[in-house]
């Protein structure tokens, strides 16, 4: 849309507004497009297989974009936050090689070809620190530790963020809202084409799960409040400044849960602030509205034929430039001011993948690559950068179901750091054993694209990014055999309960996520997974040193901290309050640390720890579960004989194969 650089009143005249003699009732079309979750896949390129993937990427974002810009006269292009962090591009330029302040954002310089009107911060915006959010914002956060007085190349947009203050200053830590003024082409009564001022008020809100996850960066510096106390205080600050509508951006998804201000997907509630006309959600890498079979989000108050939470119009575009969200609000003009006419919005996706069997894509925008070829290119460079070998196929293809070819790698890196820091520096844990948890970042949830999968051969460290995704840091914690076993039965939750009498196929993998499925990699401990039993009696013959593990005997435990500061989920003790040591290392140049000092990757030494099993039983049905296509030969490598294949399409739409596994053997 056409920004009107002139004051609201001579906006008003110049525009046709309220000095026109004779006002008129006019009508028009605004499309609110919005981004969220891009995860800096700027390009449809995946940096931990060094090829590229047309199944995501903003520059096929873009062409959705201008498709949409080129339907609709009048069109508000937002974006919702996890921006700036989630591929080694994105790395390189905050923490290898980082940019300086003269230097806009990769990410950012690609949206601008665009030109943004609006954006929101997403929790992995804080990833690389205060000082680094500070420089790529364009400068002017008056927060301890970051040099408020920076003027730096910034995104380009407005940023907004109503639910983060500082605490040094009290006041929000970005602006919490901004009205925006714009012109739109709208029709009178009699037809007639005329162009009338609009004032739109966009506001943002992030997970307040940042003050855990990245504790190291926030702790004491700011603070958070839940969505809808933000909302609740702002938007009649935001109307009374004139706004028409307001857009809210929400980087969280919806939750049915009661709601409580450290909710992390408050959207079902904050939809019903008054003062909301339009929705953007994200967070949860999820969609809406979904017109499918089996929509995800089927709470009281979502309506995905409509579009609408709680009657407001709603998007949640998906994750990495898969998809954009497209919201048309019907607007009124009463000859002073707009109006929404809410029986008359439409909400929907447009996605880049536009056939499914077999895949195709919309083109690429290609004004986009230019623009970052030569971080881009620097990147690749980087990740290339030989570090050891390894003689099998890392893989997590099949890490759901017992295979430790990618994990154990991880735990032993994690576990070998803490310990070593633990005898030079923690005399007062240093008789505790130390064992490490790691998970499966990378299983399936994405398509067949989406797994941990290092070839045999040179290891390189973009291979070690791909078996490590995102960048933690790594956390030791102290608890005890109970508190492992609780430990353990919530990372069961990956698991659906399974009836051994059930002649139907029954699927085995729940909708717990992959990278909450913790787990060991040692012949120090053994357990089984029992499916048959309901959730929190699933951990059997649980065993150190090939004893049954004594409730009462402390360990430490590496791992990352998300984990130990926000997984109170998993354990109580996971809230920051076991945490004995909070390395300011990566879990990810740990393992790479690792790896160069131990160059030989051998499956005998390094992948082949089974900790855990599944309880036998035998079923008098199929007990299924889906994985890449053409991976069997994966499972029988490292020696999981029970894993068949049924059909080479499981049918669900991302392109996954289905297998079955014997849960007798």
């Amino acid at each position: 849309m056409a920004l009107c650089t002139t004051g609201v009143l001579a906006l008003l005249a110049a525009c046709g507004g309220s000095d026109d003699p004779a006002p008129q009732p006019a009508q028009a079309t605004l499309a609110v497009l919005a981004t969220t979750d891009l995860h800096n896949n700027v390009r449809s390129y995946d940096y931990f297989k060094l090829a590229a993937d047309p199944s995501y990427g903003f520059e096929r974002t873009a062409t959705l974009v201008r498709q949409a810009r080129s339907e609709f006269a009048n069109t508000l292009l937002v974006d919702n936050g996890d921006t700036l962090q989630g591929t080694a591009l994105a790395d390189y330029e905050a923490v290898v090689n980082p940019i300086p302040c003269t230097q806009q954002h990769a990410m950012y310089k690609a949206m601008g070809a665009l030109q943004y009107d609006a954006g929101t911060l997403g929790n992995h915006e804080f990833n690389y620190g205060l000082p680094f959010l500070n420089q790529v914002l364009g400068g002017g956060l008056n927060v301890d530790g970051v040099d408020a007085s920076l003027k730096c190349a910034g995104p380009g947009f407005a940023m907004v963020l109503a639910n983060v203050k500082s605490n040094k200053s009290s006041q929000p830590l970005v602006q919490p809202y901004a009205v925006l003024e714009r012109t739109v082409q709208a029709k009178r009564s009699d037809g007639t084409a005329v162009a009338l001022p609009i004032q739109i008020g966009v506001i943002g809100f992030t997970t307040p799960g940042i003050l855990n996850w990245d504790k190291r960066f926030l702790e004491g510096k700011v603070g958070v409040e839940g969505a809808v106390e933000a909302a609740t205080r702002y938007l009649p600050e935001v109307r009374a400044k004139g706004a028409d509508i307001v857009v809210a951006l929400l980087h969280g998804g919806m939750d049915a849960a009661t709601y409580s201000p450290s909710m992390e997907n408050p959207g079902l509630h904050l939809a019903k602030v008054a003062g909301i006309d339009a929705l953007v959600m994200g967070h949860q890498h999820g969609v809406f509205p979904d017109r499918g079979a089996r929509p995800a989000y089927t709470q009281a108050g979502v309506d995905n034929a409509a579009g609408t939470v709680h009657g407001v119009p709603a998007v949640m575009p998906s994750s990495w430039g898969k998809a954009l969200g497209v919201v048309q609000l019907a607007l009124r003009w009463d000859g002073q001011r707009w109006s929404v006419d809410k029986a008359a919005n439409k909400s929907e996706l447009r996605n880049t993948q536009t056939q499914a069997s077999p895949a195709q894509y919309v083109a690429v925008d290609a004004t986009i690559a230019p623009l970052v070829e030569t971080p881009h290119q620097a990147t690749i460079a980087y990740v290339q950068q030989p570090i050891g070998s390894t003689d099998f196929r890392m893989s997590t293809q099949f890490a759901d179901v017992g295979d430790p070819g990618a994990i154990q790698i991880v735990n032993e890196a994690q576990q070998r750091y803490v310990a070593a820091y633990i005898q030079a520096n923690l005399p007062q844990v240093a008789s505790l054993p130390v064992l490490s948890v790691s998970a499966p970042f990378k299983s399936g949830f994405q398509g067949p694209g989406d797994y941990t999968d290092v070839a045999a051969g040179n290891l390189a460290i973009y291979n070690a990014a791909d078996l490590y995704l995102y960048p933690n840091t790594v956390y030791a914690v102290k608890v005890n055999g109970a508190d492992i076993r609780q430990w353990l039965e919530a990372a069961a939750r990956r698991f659906n309960r399974i009836d051994p009498t059930a002649t139907a196929e029954q699927a085995l993998i729940s909708t717990f996520p992959g990278y909450n499925f913790d787990m060991f990699t040692t012949p120090d401990v053994q357990y089984e997974i029992d499916v048959t039993q309901a959730q929190g009696s699933r951990i059997k013959n649980l065993r150190y040193l090939g004893q049954p593990i004594d409730p009462a005997q402390e360990f430490v435990i590496a791992t990352n901290n998300y984990r130990a500061t926000s997984g109170a989920s998993f354990i109580p003790k996971l809230d920051g309050s076991a945490t004995v040591w909070a390395s300011p290392d990566a879990n990810r140049d740990v393992l790479i640390n690792h790896i160069r000092a131990n160059p030989t990757v051998t499956r005998a030494n390094d992948g082949a720890a089974r900790s855990w099993r599944f309880t036998r039983v035998a079923t008098a049905g199929p007990v299924v579960f889906s994985s890449a296509p053409n991976a069997l030969p994966v499972a029988q490598a490292a020696g999981l004989s029970n894993i068949s294949l049924l059909a080479a399409d499981d049918g669900l739409g991302k392109g996954l194969s289905k297998y079955a596994i014997d849960l007798s053997r």
